[in-house]
């Protein structure tokens, strides 16, 4: 029984059975490269914030829903780049809220290529709330709030822990292809609750993109990520259309394999001006976990500043010489 009882908790930690997940997931990632790589701070040569909602397996009880905030710019000075991010991610009884700030330091290959490698660091806090668990041979009355989970390991109130957390990445941006590694949770802290430990698994995400010109106006974008943590790996496919840069449309597979096959997701977004653009996701879930869910829903809004913030290391002084 008591391996049971392991069994429901570490589920509940991690988002449910069938498609288990530490780090959230998110289906606008080809729009947010930041937010899994900080080896990305500062390549859009401006400064840029994202604020992406998730709210996955509508309908399902205890469900993951996730809120991320995150900026970044340039400081071409010393080809470098400086970013912030806020996450906060609730699954079950589980919550997870974390601030890093990330730094990366860009190599210019060549007019049109840069190499960029870059690490963040900050603190996660782990929530856990003994009141939502529940065990098939607990006793539980709503009325006088009584809990007794009939398990001396599970707590029967809220705990919480804070620990640091550190990632790192490397990133090449060229005139067509993008592509990037990122790692996130690198030293694997342990998070302790009393009788319990959760370790936080140390998670890889490489990323590819490359831009095919259709028309003048038009530009195809196929991308891929493919997240691991060395036990489960996951693979998305996706492709993006743009017009004019005002108007965007695409689609994603997620699952390589018939027992991994989780999602197809149609996305879209447009430019509401000249720095603001807003986007949405719908996944339509694959999985066994359709029957009991109605999809996924995730919205972004981004800022772009659209002007170069610094253009690089200013020119040595020439004095005249008449003064």
């Amino acid at each position: 029984m008591k391996k049971k009882l392991h069994l429901l908790f570490a589920l509940l930690l991690t988002g449910f059975a069938l498609q288990a997940q530490q780090t959230p997931q998110y289906s606008l990632y080809m729009l947010n490269q930041f937010a899994q790589n900080p080896a990305y701070a500062g390549l859009d040569n401006t400064l840029v914030a994202n604020g992406v909602y998730r709210t996955q397996w509508v309908g399902l009880n205890g469900a993951p829903v996730t809120q991320i905030v995150n900026a970044h710019l340039p400081f071409n000075v010393i080809n470098s780049g400086f970013g912030v991010q806020f996450e906060n991610d609730e699954a079950g009884a589980s919550q997870r809220t974390s601030v890093s700030l990330a730094y990366s330091y860009h190599l210019q290959i060549n007019r049109e290529s840069r190499l960029s490698i870059g690490v963040s660091g900050g603190m996660m806090q782990q929530t856990l709330d003994g009141e939502r668990l529940r065990t098939p041979e607990g006793e539980y009355d709503a009325e006088i709030n009584f809990i007794n989970h009939n398990d001396d390991l599970l707590p029967t109130g809220s705990l919480s822990e804070t620990v640091p957390t550190f990632a790192a990445g490397i990133f090449f941006q060229g005139k067509k292809l993008n592509a990037g590694v990122g790692v996130l949770n690198l030293q694997e802290s342990d998070v302790n609750f009393d009788n319990l430990t959760v370790k936080l698994q140390r998670s890889f995400y490489l990323s590819a993109a490359y831009d095919l010109d259709v028309s003048r106006n038009l530009v195809l974008t196929p991308s891929l990520q493919v997240k691991s943590d060395l036990v489960q790996t996951q693979a998305e496919v996706s492709s993006i259309i743009r017009m004019k840069d005002n108007l965007f449309l695409g689609a994603s597979y997620r699952g390589f394999t018939p027992e991994s096959q989780d999602a197809i997701v149609a996305l879209g977004g447009f430019r509401l001006n000249q720095n603001w653009t807003v986007a949405y996701a719908y996944d339509i879930t694959l999985s066994a976990l359709n029957t009991v869910s109605n999809g996924s829903h995730e919205v972004m809004l981004n800022y772009n500043f659209g002007k170069p913030i610094g253009q690089g290391v200013p020119p040595p002084i020439i004095y005249n010489p008449r003064f």
